[in-house]
Parts: structure tokens; C-alpha cells; sequence
């Protein structure tokens, strides 16, 4: 029960991404950024100076500065630590008590530390939509659109996407901004997001794309 330790393993590349079913169009005035559960606790399982991590949290921090200059909104999704048995429900079964009462493990990582403009979500589920204001949020800035990233690709990334697709959101799934327990699990969420609810792509690829279309 709980988390793995995570082996190192590459970072997947433009050259690893499968063909995606729609051509959406990333665009600064209909998307919005979410950086999902990248707090100390969840981050702890990986190697601190090792593939996927370190691309992780550069890549992310690449997307979080170009969506700041061009006016993107930026959503943290952070879980509560010391959650009651009631608060945590199914996943105490599942994952065990999660995070601790430490504030620091409940802490978004350090390099990511989000800005005075950035909105924090407090999550309760895997889902960043499940009992959250995300799509209040997306509603009420007129955007239809959500990048995202963070940890981990086939939990809480995932389930999100696929339900951003079924809200009639289109979700960006950035293949090298998320990171999971093994590739086997990385490139099963990156192929299913592709083939299933949402455009994947790499943070240089969408970036491009948000400039451009600037």
C-alpha cells in the first residue's frame, strides 16, 4: 500500500508520441494551465536528480512562464495532508493514508512555487474536476480549453483529461510535463489520451503553438 519508489527511466520525446485522433489548436485565449498534485509528497517517490523528474519540473516550468507573458491562467491542484477516513474514502484502500500532517509534504515543489495570480485548487479525488471550482473557473474566463501536467500521467492526469473531453473541453496532454510510476505506465496514458480525449503533445511543440497563435 502507498506509493512505489520510482525507478528512473527517459523522458518520452516528440519521436515517442502516438498519432493523435483530432488537430485541436492550443490558444492563449481559451486555455488554461493545470499543474496537478506536483507537491513534495508525491514528488519524494521519484530520484530527485534523474530522468523523468528533473525534465518534469523544467518542462513544466517552461509552460507555467510562457502562460504568465501571455496571460494564461494557472491552476495548482494540491491534495490536503491529514485527510479523516472519511475525507479520504476509497483511496485509503487503495493508496493508504496518503499525505501526512508535515505542510511541507502538502507543498507544491519548490521551483514551481505558484505565483500571486495562480489559483490553488484543493483536491480530494484523482480527478482535478471532482468537487474542485476547475470548471466554474473555465466558465466563468470564457476558456474551453486545459493543458495538463504533472504527476501522476495515468491517475490523476488521465482521469482528468478524459473528463475534460466529456465536458466538452479540449484537453492538451503534455507527454513530456507529466511523469508516472513506470514508462509502461507514461506511454499507456499518452496513448490512450491521443487516442481517446485529448491532442498530446511536448512542451517545446506548445509553446510554439501558444506563441504563434498569440
Amino acid at each position: 500500500m502507498g506509493l512505489p519508489t520510482i525507478e528512473p527511466y527517459p523522458m518520452p520525446t516528440e519521436a515517442d508520441l502516438p498519432v493523435n485522433r483530432v488537430k485541436w489548436t492550443c490558444e492563449p485565449s481559451r486555455a488554461v494551465l493545470l499543474v496537478h498534485d506536483m507537491q513534495n509528497y508525491f514528488l519524494r517517490a521519484f530520484s530527485p536528480d534523474a530522468s523523468p523528474v528533473v525534465e518534469l519540473v523544467r518542462n513544466i516550468r517552461a509552460l507555467r512562464d510562457t502562460c504568465h507573458a501571455l496571460g494564461v491562467p494557472v491552476v495548482y491542484s494540491a491534495q490536503p495532508g491529514g485527510q479523516s477516513t472519511e475525507q479520504r474514502g476509497l483511496q485509503l484502500d487503495m493508496w493508504g493514508t496518503g499525505i501526512g500532517p508535515d505542510p511541507v509534504d502538502a507543498e507544491i515543489h519548490a521551483a514551481l512555487e505558484p505565483g500571486e495570480s495562480d489559483v490553488r485548487l484543493t483536491k480530494w479525488r484523482y480527478n482535478a474536476f471532482h468537487r474542485t471550482d476547475l470548471r466554474s473557473l473555465l466558465d466563468t474566463t470564457g476558456r474551453d480549453q486545459l493543458v495538463v501536467t504533472g504527476i501522476y500521467a495515468h491517475i490523476g492526469c488521465l482521469m482528468t483529461a478524459a473528463d475534460a473531453f466529456m465536458q466538452d473541453i479540449q484537453a492538451f496532454f503534455v507527454a513530456d510535463a507529466v511523469a508516472d510510476f513506470t514508462p509502461d505506465d507514461h506511454h499507456m496514458a499518452v496513448r490512450y489520451a491521443a487516442g481517446r480525449c485529448a491532442v498530446t503533445t511536448t512542451t517545446t511543440r506548445l509553446i510554439t503553438e501558444l506563441n504563434g497563435a498569440s
